[in-house]
């Protein structure tokens, strides 16, 4: 029998001037960055916490405290490759990927096949098999007005 598990991840992060932009493994053309105790990708963490809800092992905070000081600055690529090992160990694989990112500014166009990339590598799959969209919220709240972004992910995991 397959045993097939779905994971949703969601993370968000407040932007500041001057910091580096990395969203899917990739750095960002960007004025602005996340605020965070690692490098600040929400999509990974999204994803991060998609991969260990469908396996009921809690959220990227349980595994990757941001009060340790192993974890200060880290790669989110690292973090991923973490719970891909976790994803392992379980015995399940991942089918596919999709990966909403909700952000005013800049324009995500020129990076998604980049960030497709960078994280199917990560993952062990197919390109066609990881989907990252963007969207922004017609200047409305917080993302609107360029404070912060938002992402949401979603799993399909197979043993």
């Amino acid at each position: 029998m397959t045993d097939i598990r779905t994971g949703n991840g969601y993370d968000v992060h407040a932007l500041a001037e001057g910091l580096p932009l990395f969203l899917g493994g990739v750095r960002i053309d960007s004025p602005t960055g996340c605020i965070a105790h690692s490098d600040g990708d929400v999509a990974i963490h999204a994803l991060c916490d998609a991969l260990l809800g469908a396996l009921a092992l809690g959220d990227i905070g349980k595994h990757f405290p941001d009060t340790s000081e192993e974890f200060k600055g880290i790669d989110s690529k690292i973090l991923l490759h973490r719970t891909m090992e976790m994803v392992a160990s379980a015995g399940y694989r991942v089918s596919n990927a999709d990966i909403t990112i909700a952000m005013q500014r800049p324009k995500l166009a020129p990076y998604i096949t980049p960030m497709r990339q960078t994280l199917a590598e990560i993952m062990g799959l197919e390109i066609s098999r990881v989907s990252v969209k963007a969207t922004t919220t017609e200047k409305l709240g917080f993302i609107g007005r360029g404070e912060g972004c938002a992402v949401y992910a979603t799993v399909l995991l197979i043993k």
